[in-house]
């Protein structure tokens, strides 16, 4: 895809023979990467990648034993040129198998005798060029049924020019004159989630430590608490250290081997809050990063959580405009739009060249199956063979 780049479309898994669907559309809705530094030349910093370059446009041909390893398959992507030409970028998307260390052991004491797997996952990839940073997009879909998502930030830090002997509050001295200011890279993922069906819930789950009294007397009780949320306007949320926050998501209609509505839940990795105002103009422009969470009713129209055109738009459109609405999202077709960020205050090991940094999130089975869907991995040769 042009703007969104590398999105996942269908995913399927198998729970005692019954084909199960799992995820329909997965696709970066939006990316802004605002700088930190209120200096003339750095202030006006806040490109939105996704809308006025495009990542797909952007897209790395792969290469061989570089880019990726193992047995590979390539797919190339056919996209068109701002005037309407065709245009192909070969080798645009990676598919490949890689080891995962331990995908699962246990070890009977009684016996000494270890059973033990090696986790295998599936990696599809691309990797965007935007001008000096490298972002690496990767899905990852595991034998246990996890399915993760990891954005990978790499390439050249955008520079500053300093007097000899001056140092900047907003940003760090990475060689002699040269600074690197402040920043934060934000983007915002539209997950279509269809499980078993269109016709699903959301609950936020957060673990809360009871209070000392007849059912607690060792004060040592704790229980994951889920709320159904109902509206738009309820499912707004920040991440929360404090209650181990996640979300799963149900079909109502389906119930599993215990009786209860199969799920999905939703685990957010590595993220953070943006520390300009919200009267900076690129937020008025970015409101989708006031929450790491929006949940909405499904509209194919509601693509991107910026809108339509970011580079020519004035305050509040996109997810701000579509929950205005206050629609119903329970037992209904819905969407998650989730917000994660990387705030990077720069290193000297960051110059000439990056390491790439991690962000991202994970999707793990929640009472989907009806139990480990791993069980039935066999085990590697070497181990078979003692």
């Amino acid at each position: 895809n042009g703007r969104e780049g590398l999105t996942l479309n269908h995913l399927c898994y198998q729970d005692q023979g019954r084909n199960r669907s799992v995820l329909y559309r997965g696709s970066l809705s939006e990316m802004v990467v605002p700088y930190g530094d209120p200096a003339p030349q750095q202030v006006r910093k806040n490109a939105f990648d996704a809308g006025e370059y495009g990542l797909g446009y952007c897209a790395n041909s792969l290469e061989l034993g570089c880019d990726c390893l193992g047995h590979i398959k390539y797919f190339d992507g056919h996209l068109c040129t701002s005037r309407g030409e065709p245009l192909t970028i070969k080798n645009a998307v990676c598919m490949h198998e890689e080891d995962y260390g331990i995908l699962w052991k246990h070890t009977d004491r009684r016996l000494n005798t270890p059973e033990v797997r090696r986790s295998r996952r599936l990696v599809i990839s691309s990797i965007a060029t935007v001008e000096n940073y490298e972002y690496g997009f990767y899905w990852y879909l595991y034998q246990d049924g996890n399915i993760q998502f990891e954005i990978k930030l790499t390439g050249i830090l955008s520079l500053g020019a300093l007097r000899p002997g001056e140092k900047s509050p907003y940003g760090t001295l990475i060689a002699p004159q040269l600074y690197a200011p402040n920043h934060q890279h934000f983007f915002n993922m539209r997950l279509d989630v269809d499980l078993d069906g269109p016709v699903n819930s959301a609950y936020q789950i957060d673990v809360v430590a009871d209070g000392p009294g007849p059912t607690n007397p060792f004060e040592n009780a704790f229980s994951a608490r889920g709320r159904l949320l109902e509206t738009e306007h309820d499912a707004l949320a920040n991440l929360c250290l404090e209650s181990a926050r996640t979300w799963k998501f149900v079909n109502p209609s389906v119930r599993n081997a215990v009786g209860e509505p199969g799920g999905y839940r939703f685990f957010p990795g590595d993220n953070c809050c943006p520390f300009a105002s919200k009267y900076a103009w690129w937020r008025k422009r970015a409101g989708f990063v006031d929450h790491h969470i929006w949940i909405t009713a499904y509209r194919e129209e509601e693509r991107h959580a910026a809108g339509d055109y970011p580079n020519q738009s004035g305050e509040g459109d996109g997810l701000p405009r579509w929950i205005e609405a206050n629609r119903p999202i329970a037992e209904i077709d819905l969407v998650l739009w989730y917000t994660f960020g990387h705030t990077h205050v720069a290193r000297p090991e960051d110059y000439p060249v990056m390491p790439a940094a991690y962000i991202g999130f994970m999707l793990k089975p929640n009472g989907f199956f009806s139990e480990n869907p791993a069980n039935d991995v066999p085990p590697s040769l070497s181990h078979a063979e003692k």
